[in-house]
């Protein structure tokens, strides 16, 4: 009731979503919104009292004034407690009804202008009003005897309540009826007409009660132990046939048994899923325990469950089509392969070829996987595996954590949609790990044909067969993969391009792709064969060919640029790659043309290739220091100390003071310092450079060597014959010294470089010297001879050694 004239007010304005605050009652709630968080701000800062409104619709984010109720409630804030930067629990205090007349939008938040709602006399005699007393409070407690859980202090309070409007108000707080009907009680401000209405409310509640539990009862009373499985759908029968409705069982939640008896699954699988889904129909919908089976089950439905995807018939003509289409060279891996393609075409069941393409990046090895998996006719998905330091990555989370999921190997078959993909494990060797596991031992399962039958998802905690896949994994270094893991794969090499690869790479595809990505199709873009020799051999040095891609795309941009200012056709030539790319980022091995001492060519293998490495040595009297310098490894400092005893071995012969490592310190440098350089390698290049520098006798400049030396002067094999190969022939290197072990790895060797550079193979560094030093030591040639002319003995050495 409103009083005659009653002064309007005027206070923040929160509203509220699904709650209703009575006067004399006190409720705590969240505090999401921001004009509502503001609105608790100004409340407190003056006092405290603030306007209480119920939306008609929960889910309207930004109510305006029709989206609320006209009769609320003016509360006093109690307490403010910040759980989060975006998220207030406070509580409050009901003090009196009051009216909204109109909302003012006033910065931060809104301000509502209204009256006080009074409560209207009562005009009853007091007789009447114990009894209307007593017959609430009877109808609460027969309410309270279905009703669940009702908490004692609330039956208390009840009991003690003397004030008809307070128990009304009390009452209509403490029990779960619709909104619209709490809102109704709220708008009265007639005490008898609110508690008669609050009665009526009780007995209806109450019937309701009761009839959930007859229903509840029947069912109980149909099923036995031997149909649990079934106790949703009789529930729903029940519910039904008490409505006289049909009685065909439905739900919401039967979809996932109609999935699970659809599921190409075994029957153990069947019934671990049967039985989550049994949890779910007794579990309070919308509940965080629901949630997390929903996702469970979402998941293991999902997963291709003996989902075996038929290949196509494996054609090997095919698929070498394919490989040489998207591959230039790579003949060995290729061949390996095709072996697996053929092996798999004779047996659908082969199990335990696990594949590990280790080289260097941008070579290739990722599309050689989606190529595979192409020629197969399978599925393909990829798992990047570098930087993961946890072991949960990989085999999943249990489900009752909080935000708990399946790992990436489960994930790929997920997405693959089958259970027999082509699956790509990319970057292996760079597996971490940390206080959270150990992902590298965990790959072990996984990549053994004789476990990976029953791997074992901490998330999904049932069996998986994984042994139908194709495990194909990357590496840049084998090095660093566990031994264990290592074990159960096979390695495949896979070496860096030779400057002729690149220039077909370049030609047949990367222009191509790059001229089509730019929008130069039918532009007349031509790239002429020494811009591309030129793009390779003065603006990149790698291993692979994504420097050399981004290149080309770079030239092409700048085609297209002088295609839209007006040019009809762009030719990129040598000169032009220069003035459009600028300075040249990388020179040619500057390699000496004349015979010099202590110089000797040594060859190298590094990431981006084979590379020229001239070692340097220089002998000056002193102590017997031994300096080493740029950046030399541990690999290359130990062949620097075998070479410098070899040489004291041989000291005698070649004419050398006995005593030379007590009298001079001996310096080995190796060029651009700043790079560090390692590797077993380079023994006979530092031996034959001492000689040289003790000898005084110059080294043939058209000759280099690569091999790795013993105390007694054994040349030793080496590995990367291939790349240093090709790093002799682009320096014009016409004879290179190799280990005689060293010969069976010259069937790598590109045919043109055969074809321009001769092999010579050495068993001992006598054989070395007898090859680059202009002249042998006097000592050294035969006593007869004052001086040895090596030319002779060269040529013999050559006619019966030389590998071409």
């Amino acid at each position: 009731m409103l009083e005659n004239n009653p002064p309007i007010l005027n206070m923040p304005l929160l509203a509220l979503r699904g709650i209703f605050v009575f006067p004399k009652t006190s409720v705590h709630f969240d505090v999401i919104r921001k004009k509502s968080i503001e609105a608790l701000n100004v409340a407190m800062a003056s006092n405290r009292n603030i306007f209480l409104l119920t939306q008609k619709d929960i889910s309207v984010e930004d109510p305006s004034v029709k989206d609320l109720y006209t009769v609320g409630t003016v509360a006093k804030i109690k307490q403010i407690l910040r759980l989060s930067n975006d998220t207030v629990r406070v509580l409050v205090e009901g003090v009196y009804r009051a009216k909204l007349i109109n909302i003012t939008a006033n910065a931060p938040c809104f301000y509502a202008n209204l009256v006080k709602l009074q409560d209207e006399p009562l005009k009853c005699r007091p007789v009447y009003r114990d009894a209307m007393l007593r017959n609430a409070k009877n109808a609460f407690d027969e309410y309270a005897r279905v009703a669940p859980k009702m908490p004692p202090d609330v039956l208390m309070s009840v009991v003690a309540a003397e004030d008809m409007g307070y128990l009304a108000d009390f009452i209509t707080n403490s029990i779960q009826v619709e909104p619209d009907d709490k809102q109704y009680i709220l708008e009265q401000t007639n005490t008898l007409k609110r508690l008669k209405l609050v009665i009526t409310l009780l007995k209806k509640e109450k019937e309701l009660l009761l009839i959930d539990a007859k229903i509840s009862d029947k069912v109980r009373a149909r099923i036995d132990d031997n149909q649990r499985e079934y106790y949703l759908r009789e529930q729903i029968k029940a519910i039904k046939e008490e409505l006289n409705g049909d009685s065909e069982a439905g739900g919401e939640y039967d979809k996932y048994y109609k999935r699970i008896a659809a599921l190409s699954a075994d029957s153990s699988v069947k019934k671990r899923l049967t039985d989550e889904a049994d949890k779910l129909v007794n579990m309070p919908q919308g509940s965080h325990e629901a949630t997390v089976v929903v996702n469970y089950l979402e998941t293991c439905l999902s997963l291709p469950w003996n989902v075996n995807i038929e290949a196509k018939k494996i054609n090997l003509d095919n698929a070498k089509k394919i490989l040489d289409r998207d591959h230039y060279g790579l003949q060995k891996v290729k061949e390996r392969i095709l072996e697996l393609l053929a092996v798999r075409a004779l047996s659908k069941d082969v199990k335990g070829q696990i594949i590990c393409l280790v080289g260097p990046p941008g070579v290739g090895k990722t599309s050689i996987a989606r190529s595979v998996a192409e020629c197969l006719g399978r599925k393909y998905a990829r798992i990047s595996l570098g930087g993961v330091t946890d072991e949960s990555e990989i085999r999943g989370h249990r489900k009752t954590y909080i935000g708990a999921m399946p790992g990436r190997i489960i994930n790929a078959f997920k997405v693959a949609g089958s259970s027999n993909p082509v699956i790509l494990l990319d970057e292996i060797d760079k597996l971490g790990s940390s206080y959270k596991g150990d992902p590298s031992s965990a790959m072990l399962e996984i990549l053994d044909s004789e476990q990976n039958n029953t791997f074992h998802d901490h998330y999904v905690d049932m069996p998986f067969d994984l042994s139908k896949a194709l495990f194909i994994t990357t590496a840049n270094d084998a090095g660093n993969i566990p031994a264990p893991l290592l074990d159960r794969m096979e390695l495949i090499e896979i070496s860096s391009y030779t400057r002729d690869e690149k220039y077909h790479i370049a030609k047949n595809h990367l222009v191509k792709k790059q001229v089509k990505e730019n929008g130069l199709i039918g532009k007349k873009v031509t790239f002429t064969d020494d811009a591309i020799f030129k793009i390779i051999d003065s603006y990149t040095k790698e291993a692979g060919v994504r420097r050399l891609d981004r290149v080309i795309a770079s030239l092409c941009r700048k085609a297209a640029a002088k295609v839209v200012s007006g040019a009809k056709s762009v030719k990129i030539t040598e000169s032009l790659v220069k003035e459009l790319l600028g300075t040249e980022k990388y020179k040619p091995d500057n390699l000496t043309k004349t015979d010099e001492v202590g110089i000797v060519n040594g060859l190298a293998w590094t990431s981006v290739g084979g590379e020229i490495m001239q070692l340097e040595v220089a002998v000056v009297k002193g102590s017997g220091k031994l300096e080493l310098t740029g950046s030399l490894g541990d690999i290359m400092q130990e062949s620097a100390k075998a070479a410098v005893t070899c040489l004291r071995s041989r000291s005698e012969v070649l004419g050398i003071e006995d005593d030379f490592y007590k009298k001079y310190d001996i310096h080995i440098h190796a060029p651009e310092a700043a790079v560090p350089k390692d590797g077993p390698s380079a023994g006979i290049t530092m031996f034959t450079a001492l000689v040289s520098a003790f000898c005084d006798i110059p080294v043939r400049n058209d000759i280099a060597m690569t091999g790795e030396i013993t105390l007694r002067g054994r040349v030793l094999a080496i590995g990367g014959l291939r790349e240093k190969a090709m790093a002799a022939y682009i320096a014009g290197i016409k004879n290179v010294f190799i280990p005689i072990d060293n010969i069976p790895n010259l069937e790598d060797v590109d045919n043109i470089v055969k074809e321009n550079v001769k092999f010579i193979p050495v068993k001992t560094v006598d054989e070395v010297m007898l090859g680059a030093l202009t002249s042998m030591p006097i000592k050294y040639a035969d006593a007869k001879q004052q001086k040895y002319n090596i030319t002779e003995k060269y040529n013999e050495v050559k006619s019966t050694s030389v590998v071409n």
